[in-house]
This record gives structure tokens, sequence and C-alpha cells, in this order.
């Protein structure tokens, strides 16, 4: 059983508590070729038919890697290989709510794309990124990555 990070249980008397989540840059080809993976929520959710990356909640006793390789099985239907963790990102909501997402690099994994839970997926070009409208968690790791500070 992994350990449990301190900062991860601890929480503010009347505050709502830190979300932790992971994510993942699933990539394949190099240079001005070199693609991304983004999926769009369904309708019907929270934040519905926005953009993000691939992953979810971490799930007590679970590590970051542990979730995210249950999350991209749940929801894509894929074996993932976890890289390096290239970002964490802590996003506070204008409803009080906060979250924290480890963005991690994605360069291999077995299985074909199941769409298990999104209302679109695509692979698409990094300078593409701005042109879609994603999570506001998620647009300032996009801004790092589409200027080259990043991947």
């Amino acid at each position: 059983m992994a350990e449990e990070n301190p900062s991860r249980a601890a929480k503010s008397p009347g505050a709502r508590p830190l979300r932790h989540v992971v994510a993942a840059l699933i990539l394949r080809g190099e240079g001005p070729a070199r693609n991304i993976f983004i999926c769009q929520r369904r309708a019907g959710q929270p934040m519905g038919l926005k953009w993000e990356f691939p992953g979810g909640k971490i799930e007590p006793g679970e590590t970051s890697e542990q979730a995210l390789i249950r999350e991209l099985n749940e929801e894509l239907g894929i074996t993932a290989t976890i890289g390096d963790r290239i970002s964490t990102v802590h996003h506070s909501y204008r409803n009080g709510g906060a979250i924290e997402i480890e963005f991690f690099l994605v360069h291999s994994f077995q299985g074909e794309f199941v769409n298990h839970v999104f209302q679109q997926m695509r692979w698409v070009p990094i300078a593409d990124l701005p042109n879609y409208d994603f999570l506001a968690a998620d647009l300032t790791l996009i801004r790092d990555i589409v200027s080259g500070k990043l991947l």
C-alpha cells in the first residue's frame, strides 16, 4: 500500500477538500509532426463539452502512476507505460473547489483506443491546442506546451 502524502490529507476547516487528479499527455510523432491526444467531456457532465487530457481522480492507496494507469484503462481501454511527471498544476475554481493535477508523459501503450466516457477524442498537432475550449485548469499547461517550455 502506498504511503499517503500528508499534504493530500490536510484540509482547512470549512474549506472544500483539494481534489487530486492525474492526466496523461499521450504523444506520437516528432518535431512539427508531433501530435497529442485530447478528449472532450460529454454534454451532460460538469463542464460538459470542454476539452481535457485523459485521466482522473487518485483513489485512496494509489500512487499517481497507478491511478493514471487505471484511469487510462477505464476511459480508453489501453494499458499505458507512464513516463516522467511534466508538471503539477493547482487551480481554484470560482465555485470554491480546488484541484491539483499531475501531468505525466505517455509515450507508449498497448491496445487500441476505445471511447468509454467521452463525447469525442482526437489526435491534434500540439500547435493547435489553443484552438480547443479546454478546462480552465489546463490552460497554463497548454500555453507552456505550445510555447516550447514543456515537451
